[in-house]
């Protein structure tokens, strides 16, 4: 059975920073690509960044970029998120999730039907 367990969410400042985890069991992630998504009360889940399956190719929203970086430790088992400069509107739940098919195109990374597991979120609040 596969399971993702992200973890270090929490609240933080404007401007902090977060490195959020993903472990995984019961798979093997260095065969899928990977991703990050966020929802926010009262809003669709948004993708945040995604990581191909040997963690050379990354991509993210443009509003993103500079602020989000995506790593995966392909030994353990594990993809990070770190982010900085955190501003309010990154409050959300961040779930991660692996891939069903594997591409490096960031078209298709962006897509959550791409996914078919992902973890239960962990909860960042950035206060003003």
């Amino acid at each position: 059975q596969v399971q993702l367990v992200e973890s270090g969410g929490g609240l933080v400042q404007t401007g902090d920073s977060l490195r959020l985890s993903c472990a995984a069991s019961g798979r093997d992630l260095s065969n899928w690509p990977m991703a990050w998504f966020r929802q926010a009360p009262g809003k669709e889940r948004e993708f945040v960044a995604a990581i191909t399956r040997n963690g050379e190719g990354t991509c993210y929203p443009d509003s993103m970029k500079g602020r989000f970086t995506v790593s995966r430790d392909l030994v353990g088992n594990v993809m990070y998120l770190q982010m900085n400069n955190l501003k309010p509107e990154d409050t959300a739940v961040y779930y991660c999730a692996t891939a069903n098919k594997n591409t490096g195109y960031c078209g298709s990374l962006e897509d959550l039907r791409l996914y078919d597991y992902w973890g239960r979120g962990t909860q960042v609040t950035v206060s003003s």
